[in-house]
């Protein structure tokens, strides 16, 4: 199943709405999709969906879902990644009225970069990121608190066997 979620704030993000109702429409993703559409207007005619979810109903939706669409927000893609989802993100972008500005493109960027999830940034290569997302393994996500004890640890440990 593939979770899509536009997260809270309001902002429209039809562009992906629209993309992903004609992927389904066209028969180039044959699974079930679910979207959770926020503040967007346009309403998906090919698969099921709902304005705002419930936090249980939020966190019910992305277990069963195997992969997770979202705009590039930190929130969206960290809560999937931490419950080991496939996600590809694409940046809400000003020139559309999708947000403020464009720093959702370089916090997709990081992401990308890291190998956590496949970024979109063009829609027309969205057909093809969902083929390739199903073949490939994602890195885990790990959090930077984990990754700072992890150096504490190391270096209190060199610390200590200096000392014996």
């Amino acid at each position: 199943m593939i979770f899509v979620t536009l997260g809270s704030q309001k902002f429209q993000f039809n562009r992906l709405l629209e993309a992903v109702d004609n992927l389904v429409a066209e028969g180039r993703i044959t699974e079930e999709v679910y979207a959770q559409i926020g503040y967007s207007n346009y309403e998906p005619q090919h698969f099921v969906f709902k304005q705002f979810l419930d936090r249980e109903e939020f966190s019910k939706m992305t277990e069963r879902a195997d992969i997770v669409i979202t705009h590039g927000g930190t929130g969206a893609i960290i809560g999937a990644v931490k419950k080991g989802k496939k996600v590809i993100a694409l940046p809400r972008l000003a020139q559309y009225g999708e947000h403020v500005d464009d720093h959702q493109l370089q916090i997709l960027k990081q992401f990308d970069g890291m190998g956590i999830i496949l970024a979109c940034y063009d829609l027309n290569d969205l057909a093809e990121l969902y083929k390739k997302i199903q073949h490939i393994e994602m890195t885990p996500y790990q959090s930077n608190t984990v990754k700072i004890i992890d150096s504490i640890e190391k270096f209190l440990s060199r610390e200590f066997d200096k000392h014996e």
